[in-house]
């Protein structure tokens, strides 16, 4: 009898860097015993884009569509710490109406990036229909963000001194009517989730943070307020227009996974009411400080220069960037979003350094998760809201695309592989007729002729007559080819795919069929030549007196099986 043996030495397994939960390419090396973890060690470095460099190598105008990859989930934070920094540097003011619609856009942002924080972060716990309730709510932002910008996700509206352009017409009715609504959403997800008691067994008690824990590992955003401490740059900072606003720092101090969802959904609720103020008191006026186009600006080139004569059209705006150094910073969805910039009297910034609240708040996972369970890995970092990279954002793009590609790509995929398989078919049956060896195989065992020949089909020299109808010439194929679909297509199945009530199906089978004689037809007369001609004869004499009999022959078989 054979006694299974007890392991009691620890286990390390991987988690990511494609792990289904790791929203983004991070990596943690978990070491357990049983499903206690003994220690978390988190890889960083999978996804590096060099966006230092790249803006150290640009200006800023020309960084600026860069920018909204930093985080595809709050790309209107990405934009305003870019367009901040020279701001701040070169003194540049901001006229009141561009500084409301700068607030309105990012607090939309806020509650887009905190939405797609809550749903995933529900169905990596266990509850599914979240996930699906905030998709519901954060096309609505996307559809305002589309309407004033033009983009969805990467907008390139922010600009020093201003915004792009200005809201469009009937944009702040739409925004007010959104408030209204989000406002019922979030009391049901409240409802939904809140007082759950299978949530709370999984977040309440869970990844404590104390006061000082958080200060001293330089934790910002949920992360610091969920711990007690009532540190949020909007009022701190008092940037943009924020302190003419009515609302208030939303705060926990249990420190717990729980604090920091109730911190977020409050941050959403308060992030409305930020924003329907802004609607109903933006001011009239400029949306872009025009003047700051004639400050420090590289000298217009002369009609004689280089870029005239050779390039042939006028370079971006560009501004010199004072010589002094400054950080500047703001209050993003997942904490402070820093930029410590260095100006050396040039266009080119001579250091960029980008301070993301995601990796800095990731340092304190390693502490959290010791002495927990496996399951609560994947609570504690959803909780931190990590930089994601937009990984679910692509995933609903691709799958949206699949859904829409699938019903295309099914009868192409079909029809690819029955052709290969009827060339291949073709070439082993005209070898044995004529009793000598099969093709040339391709690939081990053969199997990878069918592609060869495939390929060498698709591929092949397309020769037109050079005194024929070169249209009528190239359309005879393509009906052959269509009423072979067409007659697919009128075949009804069943729901396990098999072949029910045909009955008036046959005559119209019958009727399509027919059409692909005329297609050959069409292309030998098409091309001028008296024995093309007489081919096409051939062939649509072959497939009236052969195919469309034995395809007959088969449907009779297939309406005799299924009664």
């Amino acid at each position: 009898m054979n006694v299974p043996a007890t392991r009691e030495d620890l286990m390390i397994v991987n988690m990511g860097p494609h792990h289904p939960s790791m929203h983004g390419v991070l990596r943690l090396i978990v070491t357990l015993d049983g499903e206690d973890v003994i220690d978390c060690e988190p890889i960083l470095g999978y996804l590096h884009r060099g966006m230092e460099k790249i803006a150290e190598n640009r200006t800023i105008i020309q960084y600026l569509p860069y920018v909204t990859r930093w985080d595809y989930l709050a790309t209107m934070f990405t934009e305003a710490i870019t367009v901040n920094a020279p701001e701040q540097l070169g003194n540049i003011q901001v006229p009141k109406r561009a500084s409301y619609i700068r607030v309105i856009m990012l607090e939309l942002s806020r509650i887009a990036s905190h939405l797609l924080w809550l749903g995933p972060f529900m169905a990596d716990i266990g509850a599914q229909t979240p996930f699906f309730y905030i998709f519901r709510e954060r096309e609505l932002v996307y559809d305002l963000f589309e309407a004033a910008t033009g983009m969805r996700m990467m907008h390139n509206y922010f600009r020093i001194g201003g915004v792009a352009a200005d809201l469009p017409y009937g944009w702040i009715d739409k925004c007010l009517d959104f408030c209204d609504y989000f406002l019922t959403g979030v009391s049901e997800y409240q409802k939904l989730i809140t007082r759950n008691p299978i949530f709370l067994e999984r977040v309440e008690g869970v990844g404590i943070i104390g006061v000082e824990e958080a200060i001293n590992w330089g934790l910002s955003g949920p992360m610091l307020r969920a711990s007690g401490i009532q540190w949020d740059l909007r009022k701190v900072d008092r940037y943009e227009c924020y302190d003419e606003f009515d609302w208030e720092v939303q705060w926990q101090k249990e420190g717990d996974s729980l604090s920091r969802y109730l911190v977020r959904i409050g941050e959403m609720v308060e992030s409305i009411k930020i924003i329907q103020q802004a609607l109903e008191g933006i001011p009239g006026g400029p949306y872009e400080n025009l003047e700051i186009r004639c400050f420090d600006r590289v000298r217009n080139p002369e009609l004689n220069d280089f870029d005239y004569r050779f390039i042939s059209k006028k370079p971006s705006p560009t501004f010199e960037l004072s010589k002094q150094e400054l950080y500047v910073r703001v209050e993003a969805p997942k904490g402070e979003l820093g930029v410590f910039l260095i100006g050396d009297q040039n266009v080119f910034p001579w250091r960029w350094k980008i301070r993301p609240p995601g990796f800095i708040n990731l340092q304190i996972l390693p502490q959290l998760v010791k002495r927990m369970k496996l399951a609560d890995i994947m609570t504690i970092l959803e909780v931190q809201d990590i930089n994601s990279f937009s990984r679910l954002e692509y995933l609903k793009e691709v799958y949206g695309m699949i859904w829409v590609l699938v019903p295309i790509l099914t009868p192409v995929l079909g029809i690819t592989i029955g052709v290969l398989a009827i060339v291949w078919l073709e070439r082993e049956i005209s070898a044995g007729i004529q009793q000598r060896i099969g093709p040339e195989y391709a690939g081990p065992l053969g199997i990878l002729q069918a592609l060869a020949d495939g390929t060498k089909l698709l591929f092949k020299e397309n020769l037109l007559p050079s005194r024929g109808d070169t249209r009528l010439f190239s359309i005879g194929p393509s009906i052959a080819v269509i009423s072979i679909l067409l007659s697919y297509l009128i075949i009804p199945f069943g729901s396990n795919l098999v072949l029910s009530d045909l009955n008036i199906g046959v005559f119209l089978w019958i009727a399509i069929s027919s059409i692909a004689p005329i297609g050959l037809l069409m292309s030998g007369y098409g091309s001028n030549n008296k024995y093309s001609f007489l081919g096409g004869l051939r062939a649509a004499a072959q497939s009236i007196s052969y195919e469309i009999p034995l395809t007959l022959c088969v449907l009779s078989i297939s309406l005799r099986a299924i009664r």
